[in-house]
């Protein structure tokens, strides 16, 4: 079964759940990693749902609550400055600033995040493009720097707003 359809994180891959109960929890955790790159336009799938969020204990109830409302039934250990997560339709990483990206600094990301409404009403947070281009040649692997030139075309082809 190893690299085949069958296996494919994206098989069930369902966000929205999980983000809309981060906004009703009043959490700001941050969406990074591919969804992140394809809110700004990015095709490649992806089958997680990677978050930045800030590590204080209030945000840390929020995520809490968030997991628990979409089914976490193993709450992961908050403490920790990088922890896998699992809910009814994503799974991801749970992020502080405190885990190395390199050498960037990404706490300054959370407060430069982007927003959008759902359709549904609720609003989604997601790393600016230009800090998502950081973030992910900070990181370095190979999948990463690709992800990366696709982002920097993106903005190079992106059309000026205003």
């Amino acid at each position: 079964m190893r690299g085949t359809f069958a296996t494919d994180g994206a098989l069930g891959f369902d966000p929205f759940p999980l983000l809309r109960a981060l906004d009703d929890a009043g959490s700001h955790a941050v969406v990074v990693g591919q969804v992140a790159g394809i809110m700004h336009g990015s095709t490649e799938l992806t089958g997680d749902l990677d978050l930045l969020w800030d590590g204080t204990p209030e945000e840390a109830d929020a995520l809490r609550d968030a997991l628990a409302a979409c089914g976490c039934t193993e709450l992961p250990d908050l403490d920790r400055e990088q922890v896998g997560y699992r809910t009814t339709g994503a799974e991801g990483d749970l992020c502080t600033p405190a885990l190395r990206w390199g050498d960037l600094d990404v706490t300054p990301c959370l407060t430069r995040a982007e927003t959008t409404r759902d359709p549904a009403g609720f609003t989604i947070r997601y790393a600016a493009l230009d800090d998502l281009i950081r973030m992910r040649r900070s990181l370095g692997r190979p999948k990463d720097h690709r992800r990366a030139d696709q982002l920097a075309h993106l903005r190079r082809t992106r059309p000026l707003s205003g």
